[in-house]
């Protein structure tokens, strides 16, 4: 497996172009909506950062884009996650590839993240 140091070398790995184009548009997405988080690549995936600590990160497998806050977030937001038509484990929730993106219970695990841990120093909640 490659280990990324970059999105674009992310990207770039990715060989599906249109799982390509989708994933390019979720993070252009977050990035011109939230322009105070830094994307960073950890773990060998992007994810998005305040201040130094975690928001929220995307992975990639072969048959979705698996989208992980907090397991705390997951946790109190499981209910509509589900509702919207995605499977979720503890750490993560996965849109298919053909799913369609729901960005408003996006932009609210994001904003929700923002919020609760505006006061966070590490990269995850203590």
């Amino acid at each position: 497996m490659a280990r990324y140091t970059t999105v674009d070398e992310f990207l770039a790995g990715m060989t599906v172009p249109e799982q390509r184009a989708k994933v390019e548009g979720l993070i252009d997405w977050v990035a011109s909506t939230w322009p105070e988080l830094e994307l960073a690549v950890k773990w060998n995936q992007p994810m998005f950062l305040h201040h130094g600590t975690y928001i929220i990160g995307f992975s990639v497998f072969a048959k979705n884009i698996a989208i992980g806050p907090e397991p705390e977030l997951m946790d109190r937001m499981r209910a509509d996650i589900e509702a919207a038509g995605y499977t979720t484990t503890q750490r993560l929730f996965r849109i298919g590839w053909s799913d369609p993106i729901d960005y408003d219970l996006l932009t609210r695990i994001i904003e929700t993240q923002i919020a609760e841990k505006a006061d966070t120093t590490g990269l995850w909640r203590s």
